[in-house]
């Protein structure tokens, strides 16, 4: 089972890329689950969202306290909260930021886990018009986890938002897709 934590802040789509992440596996034809947790309700707070996806059925129903992968949307939270609690030792890291990891103060973190920054909120006004960085972030996340494929994600996507709205989200995932291939085959060139 590979475990998903997506953090945030209210009103950048949180919640509704856990909901994404869990369509795209779905429709791959595996299990997933995804759901929510919210301390003050209201625009701005941090959020935090999970995902689950596994090729047998998923009975936990506890937030995930060891997750794989750690999705952050908002890199003020980065030394705020203690967002890394529990990553398993292969866990990785995307970070929403068009910053290099010492700018981060994440340079020594990286050392002991794969840490990528994409910046998604740029990619998603490019695309979107608006700074959601959500859809950007789980293309992003296609690209370097290998979870879930970039056909399923925007397919998720349309199901989710029709017209312009999820033309222009698939548009934005596709973008952070490709961006996070060349980044990773440029680090193996």
């Amino acid at each position: 089972m590979f475990q998903i934590r997506i953090h945030g802040r209210g009103g950048q789509g949180v919640v509704t890329g856990a909901e994404l992440l869990s369509i795209a596996a779905f429709l791959e034809g595996r299990h997933s689950q995804a759901f929510p947790s919210f301390g003050s309700e209201r625009m701005g707070a941090p959020v935090v969202a999970f995902c689950r996806i596994a090729d047998h059925e998923i009975r936990l129903r506890e937030p995930v306290m060891s997750p794989d992968a750690i999705l952050v949307q908002d890199p003020t939270l980065l030394h705020q909260v203690d967002l890394f609690r529990g990553l398993s030792a292969s866990g990785i890291v995307l970070v929403n930021s068009g910053k290099n990891l010492n700018e981060l103060g994440l340079a020594e973190f990286s050392e002991n886990h794969p840490v990528y920054c994409l910046p998604a909120t740029e990619i998603a006004l490019e695309h979107i018009g608006r700074p959601l960085p959500n859809s950007a972030l789980l293309g992003g996340f296609a690209a370097f986890s290998g979870q879930i494929g970039i056909d399923s994600l925007e397919k998720a996507i349309g199901e989710k938002f029709k017209g312009k709205t999820g033309q222009d989200n698939r548009a934005a995932a596709r973008a952070a897709f490709d961006h996070v291939k060349e980044i990773m085959h440029a680090a193996t060139a």
